[in-house]
C-alpha cells in the first residue's frame, strides 16, 4: 500500500482499497490531524477551510469503528440540508464496503423511511428534525450508537435546531463519542458544543497549512436593477462550464430564471420551498453538466461538493466574511482553480473590500469592454458627465 497516511494502514482492508482506488496518496491536513484522534475515541471540534476533505476526515474513522456483524445503528451523521445529507450518504456508500447505511430527510415519505429502518442500517445520515422524529416514534434506536457527527456544525447549533439536537444527543449512551466539523467555527458554536462533550480535542487547520489558493476573486459594480443584465454578460463573457449563483431573495429569481432559459441559458433553482424531488433533480442536472447555471440560497448550497465547479457568482453582497467563505468555497476545492464573481452596488464596495481584507484575499475590480471582462479602469469624470449629474 503506497500511501503516506499512517493511520490508514491500521484500518480495515476495504478502506485501504477504497483509498487506493480513489487515487489519493497523502491525506489532507484535516485528515492527518483528525483521523487518529477520532480513532482514539476522543470528542472533537474541528475547523478546516472549505474543500479540504472534512467528510473523509470523520468518515474513515467512523467506518472503521462500525462492527459489520452487529445489525444495529452504530453511527449517526447530522447535517442541516437535504442536499448535504444526500451527498454524505453517497460518500458512505462509496467508502462503506459492506456496511449498510440509510439517509433520512425532512419532506420525504415517512412510511418509506420506516421500511429503510427495517433493513437495519449500521450508519445513518439525516437532518435533525427527521432523526428526532424517528427517535420519538421509537423507530430509530440509538442505544448502540458509538459515534455522532455534526457536519457543518455551526449551521446545526442554531436556535431552531438546539432542542432537537439535545434530544438526539441525550438518546445516545453516556460513553458515545461526539464530533463536530465546520469550515467556520464561531465562538458561540464551540461553547455550545463543549457542553455536550467530554474534554474535546480542538483541531484547527489554518490557511497557511494548505497549498496556495488557485481562486480568482473578481467583482463588478452595477445598479441593483442592472444585475440581471450582468448575469447574462457574465455567462457570455466568462463562458463558465458551470456556475453556482447565490441569491438572497429566491422570489425575484423565478421570473428571471425563465427569461434566461428563453435566451438559451439552461438554469435551475435550489431552495427550501421547492419539493424534495425538484431540488434533487436540479442538483443532479447541475452535477451532470446539463445545467450551466444554478441559483441557490445559502442554506441549500451549504457544504455541497460539486466536482469541477469552475465559477461562483454572488448575485447579492455577502453579509459577512463567513458567508463569503462558504460561498466561495464551492469552487477551487482541493487546490483546484476557480473564479468567484460578486455583483455589488457602489455603496457596497467599501464593505466588500473590508471582507476581502479580513479574509486575506485579493479582489480585482472588473468591467465589460466589447462583451469581454477586463480590469476596471478608474476614469476621470468628464465635464459632460459632471453636467449630467
Amino acid at each position: 500500500m503506497t500511501t503516506q497516511f499512517s493511520a490508514l494502514n491500521t484500518m480495515k482492508p476495504f478502506l485501504q482499497e477504497a483509498w487506493e482506488k480513489a487515487g489519493f496518496l497523502a491525506p489532507t491536513p484535516i485528515q492527518e490531524k483528525a483521523v487518529p484522534v477520532i480513532l482514539e475515541g476522543a470528542d472533537v471540534i474541528a475547523e478546516s477551510p472549505t474543500g479540504t476533505g472534512k467528510t473523509l476526515a470523520y468518515l474513515l474513522p467512523l467506518l472503521e469503528k462500525v462492527d459489520p456483524a452487529k445489525k444495529a445503528v452504530q453511527a449517526v451523521v447530522l447535517a442541516s440540508s437535504r442536499e448535504l445529507v444526500m451527498q454524505i450518504s453517497d460518500e458512505i456508500r462509496q467508502w462503506g464496503g459492506g456496511i449498510t447505511s440509510a439517509a433520512f430527510i425532512g419532506g420525504a415519505n415517512v412510511k418509506r423511511q420506516l421500511e429503510k429502518l427495517k433493513k437495519q442500517p449500521q450508519v445513518v445520515a439525516g437532518t435533525p428534525g427527521r432523526i428526532h422524529e424517528l427517535i420519538q416514534m421509537k423507530k430509530l434506536k440509538m442505544h448502540e450508537v458509538k459515534l455522532l457527527v455534526l457536519d457543518e456544525g455551526d449551521q446545526l447549533l442554531v436556535p431552531e435546531h438546539i432542542k432537537g439536537l439535545e434530544a438526539i444527543i441525550k438518546s445516545t449512551m453516556k460513553d458515545r463519542q461526539l464530533v463536530l466539523f465546520s469550515a467556520t467555527m464561531p465562538e458561540k458554536t464551540a461553547v455550545l458544543a463543549k457542553e455536550w462533550m467530554k474534554n474535546p480535542q480542538v483541531i484547527k487547520v489554518e490557511k497557511k497549512e494548505l497549498p496556495a489558493s488557485q481562486v480568482d476573486h473578481f467583482y463588478f459594480v452595477c445598479d441593483r436593477r442592472e444585475k440581471n443584465i450582468f448575469v447574462e454578460r457574465i455567462m457570455r463573457g466568462f463562458d463558465p462550464e458551470r456556475m453556482l449563483a447565490f441569491v438572497k431573495d429566491i422570489g425575484e429569481v423565478n421570473v428571471f430564471s425563465e427569461k434566461l432559459a428563453y435566451k438559451g441559458f439552461t438554469n435551475g433553482i435550489l431552495h427550501s420551498e421547492l419539493g424534495k424531488q425538484e431540488r434533487a433533480n436540479a442538483l443532479k442536472q447541475f452535477r451532470e453538466g446539463k445545467l450551466t447555471l444554478l441559483f441557490a440560497t445559502d442554506v441549500a448550497a451549504r457544504g455541497l461538493d460539486i466536482k469541477g465547479l469552475s465559477h461562483v457568482l454572488q448575485f447579492d453582497m455577502p453579509k459577512d466574511a463567513t458567508q463569503y467563505t462558504h460561498r466561495a468555497g464551492r469552487t477551487g476545492r482541493s487546490g483546484q482553480a476557480g473564479t468567484v464573481i460578486t455583483l455589488i452596488t457602489e455603496r457596497e464596495e467599501r464593505d466588500l473590500k473590508k471582507i476581502a481584507k479580513e479574509l486575506g484575499i485579493q479582489l480585482v475590480k472588473k468591467e465589460f469592454f466589447k462583451g469581454k471582462p477586463v480590469d476596471a479602469v478608474e476614469r476621470p469624470v468628464s465635464n459632460k458627465r459632471r453636467a449630467d449629474k
